[in-house]
């Protein structure tokens, strides 16, 4: 059992988690878009090592996982939409008139981001793998895009990027089968769709941010496919 200081470890990594998110979200408001994914890769770094720390501690609290889910919609949630919010003034600038309210949109990704951290805390199925795509997944997609393909969405149609967020959010709350990263042993036949992910994982990282983007794209389009394969082998066995 955790003593009286270990205790309140875990939680406070989680509070960093959420001071982190604040910041990023901050530095989104003030268009300072890569501070605002680097605070946000620090969120996932004390996302992992607060439920790390409540395990190895057997540290576990009664709002220990309320307040993960807190600081996970601010940190994973919140500020991706401020990212993309600020972005999308930044896309419409000379607009005006009722476009001034298009960025207003971003801000579904923290509505839907809320809905998935409810979704998986009643969620029983979800242990070694996940039914919709997990939010720190979504916030490092579009944090990672906006600081590495910041000048590529300019030029490309505004519609595309407010379906791409629509899009998100539903990938968030659906019953697509997402795989996890956790591995139970080594071998190639229970994990071969874990390495095959990582091998491209590890070229796609040469690209820098850009390639963290890209990841999330690789890890989406993997999960659906594999989503799709299933199914069908599914009716041929019917």
């Amino acid at each position: 059992m955790a003593n009286k200081v270990t205790k309140h470890i875990p939680n406070t990594i989680t509070c960093m988690n959420l001071f982190s998110g604040c910041v990023a979200s901050v530095m989104a408001f003030w268009h300072l878009y890569d501070f605002a994914l680097l605070c946000i890769v620090l969120s996932a770094v004390f996302d992992f090592f607060d439920g790390l720390a409540a395990r190895a501690l057997d540290a576990h609290s009664i709002i220990g996982k309320d307040i993960d889910s807190l600081a996970d919609d601010i940190s994973f949630g919140f500020a991706p939409s401020a990212i993309m919010f600020a972005f999308l003034s930044d896309y419409i600038i000379e607009e005006g008139d009722w476009m001034d309210y298009v960025p207003f949109i971003a801000f579904l990704i923290a509505v839907f981001s809320a809905l998935r951290l409810a979704k998986f805390n009643n969620d029983s199925r979800q242990v070694s793998s996940f039914f919709g795509l997990p939010v720190p997944a979504n916030a490092l997609f579009w944090s990672a895009s906006v600081v590495g393909f910041y000048n590529w969405m300019l030029s490309i149609p505004l519609w595309t990027i407010l379906v791409a967020i629509l899009v998100s959010c539903w990938l968030l709350v659906s019953e697509v089968p997402m795989f996890s990263l956790k591995f139970k042993n080594l071998t190639w036949a229970e994990n071969k769709v874990r390495f095959v992910f990582l091998a491209v994982c590890v070229a796609l990282l040469f690209l820098g941010i850009r390639g963290i983007a890209l990841i999330i794209l690789w890890y989406i389009a993997l999960s659906v496919i594999l989503w799709i394969y299933n199914i069908n082998n599914s009716k041929k066995e019917c």
